[in-house]
């Protein structure tokens, strides 16, 4: 799809149908267990669970009592138990365990094993060595995909990430190919398939089976989505471990966005308890600010309360039939609009406080050296202080991720440095993740053998691109490098600007991280939208370690004049953050299309390192 010239961008297709879908399934399995019965569910299933079938709908259908997994029960007078669970080999044990407890108590009831959004095969196995697969019936709950917004949907597996990247797991990879078909087949289908990375891959050649197996229904008709692009989170780290400077990605910095929503704890509502507020489009204040660079939130969120002010000030010089009206149609709403204003500047206040407090400007000073590779030993310098003060164990290994990401990894002696500082500060018990961040190729060492760049070019000058291609594929082979610094030249992510950036009317994606990078992610889906395909990116797929795709659906009807042309469905296998989604919704304004959002979870630098860490507090 080359961008089209300027034109309002189409209206994104209605995603509360996955809900009604979702719920429908849900309530036709409990159905499938007549009768009063206790549910158990998985702790991180409840909020996706919460926006689908709140606790009335599960009473509706003869769900008496509910239980998190993991606590034991109090002693229930129900003959029927039903387990709403993810496949994992731990909740297995565990339901095997009060099986077995009611076996030897001489206790009979009916169990139902509900997965989701899958069983696995090891799942059973586990019930069968545990002596109870013969005591449970098992279904499961084709619950893929949670729409947060109109334009993002979350598979809302956290998980993905350790799994596939670190461990090397493929099995959510017939989840992700299974909610590509069903989105495909709601509304596609799909004309452009175009994507980067080994999963990426997988996905969608896993998809492809599973609609020639199919023969789905969708062909000949009208697409909603016109073109789709599939993206491994390790084709950008980068991106996901800066600091993030728009509002939505630091609320999720600073208070956790859970599911589509936040906590608001005392020192934002300014009383002594906590409110739980969804964030999306819905909210008047919060869509027009979620995109913003922080540093003009203040200054909108003053003003949205000048006006929200004179418009409360009309009452005065009203008749009684104009206050009856007013009371009437506008008063609720404009009592909404201050309750959720006075949240939303109680949530600048608090991030301000706990920034300074953290010294961010230096922080983000040091970052933005890191990505254009000026001022490194200052910038280790600042790593080491952070280090040695304590600062936060997650903070300190961020920036050590991201200096050697952007440095295609440490020299030995800074290597060891950092990682005895960080042992000493925060403990020994975090040798693990060391080895964990190396293997994932977060954190490296470059060995002596290892600074190949120089010697990739001697040979590059001596044999043909594609031999040239394929020895560096052999180097890259022997340990993942980011090669960052060359393909930022190339793609030209550090803008050059003269005099200051305009933070207000932002002229590229770089303003989501203060002026200072284009996202890469959002760069390379820009470059290949605009080129119809990978075709004079060539170099940039090599230093990215290839698996790139381009595909065109010959059934479908490649038709311009269609909106569905301008509306792409980015998908990011290991997770995507707000900076991103922030970027590409600024791209989608400025190109006249629209981005729809697929991703396994949301996630931010401290999402990922937490995922990497293995010390247990």
């Amino acid at each position: 799809m080359a961008f089209a010239g300027r034109r309002d961008a189409p209206e994104p297709p209605d995603f509360g149908i996955l809900k009604r879908l979702a719920r429908d399934q849900l309530i036709y399995l409990l159905e499938q267990l007549p009768g009063k019965k206790d549910l158990f569910i998985e702790a991180d299933l409840m909020s996706p669970l919460d926006r689908i079938a709140n606790v009335s709908i599960l009473k509706e259908h003869e769900v008496d009592k509910l239980y998190k997994v993991e606590s034991r029960p109090a002693l229930s007078a129900s003959d029927q138990f039903c387990f709403l669970v993810r496949p994992r080999i731990r909740t297995m044990r565990y339901i095997a365990d009060i099986v077995n407890a009611d076996k030897m108590s001489g206790r009979s009831r009916k169990y139902k094993i509900i997965f989701s959004p899958q069983k696995f095969y090891a799942c059973e196995m586990v019930l069968e060595e545990e002596g109870v697969f013969g005591d449970v019936t098992c279904d499961e709950w084709s619950f893929y995909l949670l729409p947060l917004d109109e334009d993002i949907i979350s598979m809302e597996l956290p998980e993905f990430f350790r799994d596939y990247f670190l461990e090397g797991d493929h099995r959510w990879i017939n989840s992700v190919a299974r909610a590509l078909q069903l989105l495909n087949s709601l509304y596609g289908p799909f004309g452009k398939a175009y994507g980067i990375g080994r999963c990426a891959k997988m996905s969608y050649e896993l998809w492809r089976d599973l609609e020639e197996e199919s023969e789905g229904d969708s062909q000949g008709r009208k697409p909603e989505i016109g073109n789709i692009f599939l993206m491994d989170r390790d084709t950008d780290y980068v991106t996901a471990l800066c600091s993030q400077v728009v509002y939505e990605g630091l609320v999720d910095d600073t208070f956790r966005i859970k599911c589509g929503s936040v906590d608001f704890g005392p020192d934002v509502t300014s009383s002594d308890k906590s409110i739980k507020v969804l964030l999306n489009a819905q909210d008047k204040v919060f869509s027009q600010i979620r995109n913003e660079h922080f540093s003009s939130v203040f200054g909108f969120l003053s003003q949205k309360s000048r006006n929200l002010q004179a418009q409360y000030d009309r009452r005065r010089s009203m008749d009684i039939k104009q206050m009856k009206n007013f009371v009437s149609q506008e008063l609720k709403g404009l009592k909404q609009e201050h309750r959720l204003l006075s949240l939303h500047i109680g949530a600048c206040e608090s991030i301000m406080k706990k920034k300074t407090k953290q010294d961010f400007q230096e922080m983000i000073k040091a970052e933005h050296s890191l990505l254009e590779g000026f001022d490194i030993r200052e910038s280790t310098s600042f790593i080491e202080e952070h280090i040695d003060r304590q600062v936060s164990p997650i903070e300190s290994l961020r920036l050590m991720c991201l200096l050697s990401i952007t440095e295609n990894g440490l020299i030995p002696k800074d290597y060891r440095s950092l990682k005895t500082q960080y042992l000493q500060s925060y403990g020994p018990e975090h040798l693990l993740t060391f080895h964990n961040l190396k293997r994932i190729g977060l954190l490296t060492e470059q060995s002596a053998g290892e600074t190949l760049t120089a010697v990739e070019s001697k040979v590059s000058k001596l044999v043909t691109d594609r031999a040239a291609g394929r020895i560096t594929d052999a180097f890259n082979s022997l340990a993942r490098k980011s090669n960052f610094r060359a393909i930022s030249k190339k793609l030209g992510l550090i803008p050059r600007v003269d005099g200051e950036y305009d933070l207000k009317m932002p002229r590229d994606m770089a303003y989501v991280f203060s002026g200072a990078y284009i996202p890469l992610s959002c760069k390379i889906i820009e470059q290949v939208l605009e080129r119809r395909g990978w075709l004079g990116l060539e170099e940039v797929v090599r230093l990215l370690n290839g698996n790139e795709f381009s595909v065109s659906d010959g059934t479908v009807e490649d038709n311009p004049a269609w909106e569905s042309q301008r509306v792409i469905l980015a998908v990011f296998l290991g997770g995507c953050t707000f900076s991103e989604i922030a970027a590409l919704r600024f791209l989608g304004k400025e190109r006249g299309c629209k981005f729809i959002f697929l991703t396994t979870a949301i996630t931010n630098s401290a999402r990922m390192m937490e995922a990497m860490i293995e010390a247990k507090a």
